[in-house]
């Protein structure tokens, strides 16, 4: 079987089939009808998104094309950061920032009634919570957060501890994971370049799809044999004799440990599987990845 070639290398079927595209969700319609509408103006059999988005709600919502579906899961655990409207129902106190600052820690939260989620209380980091404007009884908050939090929740939860009461008022996401909006794409900037692509013009399109790889940048890398891959396509987990070599995450703190999630690769930089470190990859033999889903 033939394995996927550079990233770089791809053709404009190929990146269709393999892609990403960093959207701008435009208030609306809701992040699984976007979804679908970039599937059919793509020509796919199927897409993902990375992470719902209500109606109202605009921003960073990054798709995944065709057999990068099957990656969804990277957004999970993703970092989320928003900018908000607080909407206050009162004066704002004295002591407003400091107030505002107390919620850069663990809250709690349970989700909405309407929420497809169950309703329990569950925990949810609040990594930082900046003020960036305040006029009168507005302002205008941005949120980095673990993925599953409740914006709305949180404003609600502000305003109970300034004691005056508050609302969330417009909400737009600026990042998800490593996407974040300095490289946003408008479905209409898609629709343009779609059509760009059919007069023989690629330079929009490949501007528009990213190679699904991009998704991938925050998790530690295997790099594994060609014919380790070809295994791999064929459901077989990665054996240490199959590993060229092993790359920490980019943050850097420390390299992938026993049970932390991998992304492997060919040497080429394609990606081949999703896993989860199982061994030593410095061993002679043994299983090193488990396989999660196999992209090939």
């Amino acid at each position: 079987m033939a394995l996927r070639g550079p990233p770089g290398d791809r053709d404009l079927d190929a990146l269709r089939t393999f892609g990403v595209v960093n959207l701008d969700k435009p208030p609306g319609p809701s992040a699984h009808q976007v979804a679908a509408w970039v599937r059919d103006a793509t020509g796919q059999d199927r897409v993902a998104h990375g992470g719902t988005l209500d109606p109202k709600v605009t921003g960073c919502l990054p798709v995944l094309l065709g057999d990068a579906a099957r990656m969804a899961r990277v957004f999970d655990d993703a970092i989320k950061e928003y900018v908000a409207v607080l909407e206050l129902h009162g004066t704002a106190p004295a002591d407003f920032d400091a107030v505002v600052a107390e919620f850069e820690t663990d809250v709690y939260q349970k989700p909405p009634r309407k929420s497809a989620v169950k309703r329990q209380l569950r925990s949810r980091r609040i990594h930082a919570l900046d003020v960036l404007e305040r006029a009168d009884r507005r302002a205008l908050l941005r949120v980095r957060c673990a993925s599953g939090t409740y914006i709305r929740k949180l404003c609600h939860d502000i305003g109970l501890a300034l004691g005056t009461g508050a609302h969330m008022g417009d909400l737009r996401r600026t990042a998800t994971g490593s996407f974040d909006d300095t490289t946003l794409v408008t479905m209409h900037d898609l629709v343009d370049a779609l059509a760009f692509a059919d007069e023989g013009d690629e330079g929009p399109l490949r501007e528009a799809i990213q190679p699904a790889e991009r998704s991938l940048v925050a998790l530690p890398r295997v790099t594994i044999a060609p014919s380790a891959a070809r295994e791999v396509a064929n459901g077989a987990p990665v054996y240490a004799p199959g590993v060229i070599g092993v790359e920490p995450a980019p943050d850097g703190k420390r390299g992938p440990e026993q049970g932390d999630p991998v992304a492997c690769y060919t040497p080429n930089g394609a990606a081949v599987c999703l896993g989860t470190l199982a061994g030593d990859p410095d061993a002679e033999s043994g299983l090193v990845v488990a396989l999660e889903r196999v992209l090939v």
